[in-house]
């Protein structure tokens, strides 16, 4: 039997993209797999640190010996593909619905896309763009790094613990948590990371708006 529970009063909502607004894993795993073959690598071992990472990050961990500016280079060439591919992009289970219960309360987008990336997959899912977006440009280092949580949080005026994560990965989780914040895990991939709390998609959290202003989330279990 499932049961809704309040899982907290918040004054702003982080939400990651890929993974937790939008299913994008049928590009990410075509674009990945063709690089992984490229460099050598085994394109199901890749695929197990691409997601919640920026590129030249993952590339960093696949090819720790290779130059830096390598992996920035190959980053720049690997945005430009994604953001021409969005076949198969399609919103989470309940994104549509929960976008809308957040219009009018403080949110933003974090997220380790690119501006234009951000916005072409959002588009392709028929998703709202936040006002306030913390992307790729906007941070010196990659999730699980705090620092677009963080930057998210102080955009929004909040202190960190005010506000709430919504994540997929292991790595987006560990930047939530570094910053010190209430992670809610959003699919199968965020089981294994021990988020503050789990749900399969986003049929299963609620948005409510209090009286004064603030966000409460409920969660169904």
């Amino acid at each position: 039997m499932s049961n809704e529970r309040l899982l907290g009063v918040f004054k702003g909502v982080l939400l990651d993209m890929d993974g937790t607004l939008v299913n994008s894993d049928a590009v990410v795993e075509r674009i990945w797999h063709r690089w992984a073959v490229d460099h050598g690598l085994d394109p199901h071992e890749a695929l197990k640190v691409v997601h919640g990472r920026q590129g030249y990050a993952t590339m960093a961990i696949l090819l720790p010996d290779r130059p830096v500016e390598e992996n920035y280079a190959d980053n720049r060439a690997m945005l430009a593909l994604e953001t021409a591919d969005t076949e198969g992009v399609v919103p989470i289970p309940g994104a549509p619905a929960f976008m809308a219960s957040l219009a009018g309360l403080p949110h933003a987008l974090v997220t380790s896309a690119d501006a234009a990336l951000a916005r072409a997959r959002m588009t392709a899912a028929g998703l709202p763009m936040p006002e306030i977006r913390v992307t790729a440009e906007s941070v010196g280092a990659s999730k699980p790094d705090p620092e677009g949580f963080l930057k998210g949080a102080a955009e929004l005026g909040f202190a960190p613990g005010e506000c709430l994560v919504l994540e997929d990965s292991g790595a987006g989780i560990a930047a939530g948590r570094a910053a010190g914040m209430q992670v809610v895990g959003v699919g199968p991939r965020a089981v294994a990371h021990r988020p503050t709390a789990q749900v399969p998609d986003l049929t299963r959290i609620r948005i409510e708006r209090a009286d004064d202003g603030t966000v409460l989330v409920h969660v169904t279990d």
